[in-house]
């Protein structure tokens, strides 16, 4: 009686990788194919491990995608699973009820698409009685709970439901069908399958819940590895694996420039950081974090694009590493700001730095976020974590900037 299916989702076909895109032609290829590799790796994972199921939890689109030439590798990326006798089970996002995609495509009849009223599939796998619970967005945005819209739980047959949600909310993410862990441990459901928060979270208890989060991140605010989540039920126990696919992977890497005086010991250390750093099967994107006290701090800071070339040099030499930017979090020592005014204002600012929980600073991001385009509002950060350090590194870039736009003499 046992069983098996994958489960992911905001998969976000033909997305760009954001940071990378207007920034290196020799990525081109690679950012454009980067989300239907990544997709067809996921199919491949269903085919070798002989699942009974795929699940998608919403945002297989992104937006308003147009290209049928998306729809066409879709489409012939699920007829593996039909040919296998897989099934595919799919609840639409609030990407993807903005897609022209989602009206037009034709896909195997082994795919079910659940509709705007919570339905129900029913099936038999391996002997073991299974309920699928979903719903689609009928529309971009969901404002109120979905879950009072759901049946229940079918008796004798594992209860599998089918959310697009930000749960409790989550920055950088807009609230759609929101509700608790509490109420989804509520329903007697045995599995749930979420979409929606890019950042992986799993919860146990009576109900399994599994927010799978993106399976290719798509900037630095989705740094880490990415994954689907592989879930096997033998006997009423739930297992889960994430496995990661993602072509690309980005992440931030610590250089210690703490009491670095010299600066080829400045370049040595970073070239020495990002040599240690391996790929592996897949495409790193590299953020190099400068930090530490240090007399070149202010060098540093005006010399910046000196350094990032050095780092691509760098990462020129090593197959699959790629450098996004850099960012300098040095500390001043000693006599390293310069004289005058500028060393002045310099001081002004290290002594009152603005934190990004100031409210000026809460207000300037909330304005700029509100008017961003709903795909891109997660350029900040996929969390409260990253928003902030995004906040925070912004922060010093513009004074630097400032800063050294202000010492022509420099």
């Amino acid at each position: 009686m046992a069983f098996s299916f994958v489960h992911t989702a905001d998969i976000h076909l033909d997305s760009p990788l954001k940071s990378l895109a207007l920034r290196d032609a020799e990525l081109a290829e690679m950012v454009a194919n980067a989300s239907r590799t990544t997709f067809a790796r996921i199919i491949d994972l269903c085919l070798a491990e002989q699942v009974q199921a795929l699940l998608i939890a919403g945002d297989l689109y992104d937006g308003a995608q147009t290209s049928m030439k998306t729809a066409g590798f879709l489409a012939r990326q699920l007829e593996r699973l039909d040919a296998a006798g897989i099934e595919t089970f799919i609840i639409r996002g609030n990407h993807d009820a903005a897609s022209r995609i989602t009206r037009e495509l034709v896909l195997p009849d082994s795919v079910h698409v659940f509709g705007g009223r919570a339905g129900v599939e029913e099936r038999d796998w391996n002997g073991q009685p299974v309920a699928l619970h979903g719903i689609s967005f009928a529309k971009p945005h969901a404002p109120d709970s979905l879950l009072e819209k759901f049946g229940t739980p079918r008796p004798g047959a594992f209860n599998i439901g089918m959310l697009h949600t930000s749960l409790g909310g989550s920055p950088g993410h807009d609230p759609y069908a929101p509700c608790t862990l509490a109420e989804l441990q509520a329903t007697g459901f045995d599995y749930w399958a979420l979409g929606h928060i890019h950042k992986r979270a799993q919860h146990s208890g009576p109900t399994t819940v599994v927010m799978p989060g993106v399976p290719q991140g798509r900037d630095i605010g989705e740094a880490g590895e990415k994954s689907v989540t592989l879930v096997r039920v033998d006997q009423g126990s739930v297992t889960t694996e994430a496995r990661p696919l993602a072509v690309a992977r980005f992440d931030r890497l610590d250089v210690d420039c703490n009491g670095l005086a010299d600066w080829t010991d400045l370049v040595r250390a970073l070239k020495a950081a990002l040599r240690v750093v391996d790929p592996g099967d897949t495409q790193r994107i590299i953020r190099p974090v400068l930090s530490g006290v240090t007399p070149l701090a202010w060098r540093a800071g005006r010399d910046a694009e000196l350094l990032l070339e050095e780092a691509r040099s760098e990462a020129e030499g090593t197959d699959g590493l790629w450098i996004d930017k850099l960012t300098l979090a040095l500390q001043a020592e000693g006599n390293a700001a310069p004289a005058g005014p500028v060393g002045e204002l310099m001081e002004m600012i290290a002594q009152t730095p603005l934190s990004p929980k100031d409210p000026r600073v809460q207000a300037e991001y909330e304005l700029l976020r509100k008017q961003l385009p709903t795909e891109l509002r997660d350029i900040f950060g996929a969390d409260e974590a990253d928003t902030a350090a995004t906040l925070t590194e912004d922060l010093a870039k513009g004074a630097r900037d400032l800063l050294s736009r202000l010492d022509g003499e420099g």
